[in-house]
């Protein structure tokens, strides 16, 4: 099997009561190429335990699109 360099990850987290954003933009990261790369933002609404196991999915969900890492 092929090793894969060590990679980075990007995320953020933020609580706010249900209802309060109005509105969600891509987060632009700069590279050390000088290009830009974008972050989409994911939002994932309910309770702690509704949180948790979305979260937990999608990050799963995630890395079934890269099966070489």
């Amino acid at each position: 099997m092929m090793r894969m360099a060590n990679l980075t990850l990007i995320y953020g987290m933020r609580l706010l009561p249900e209802g309060e954003v109005t509105e969600i933009q891509d987060a632009t990261l700069k590279l050390a190429n000088g290009h830009d790369a974008h972050v989409t933002m994911h939002v994932i609404d309910g309770s702690r335990e509704q949180i948790e196991k979305q979260l937990r999915q999608s990050l799963d969900a995630f890395f079934d699109f890269y099966p070489e890492i």
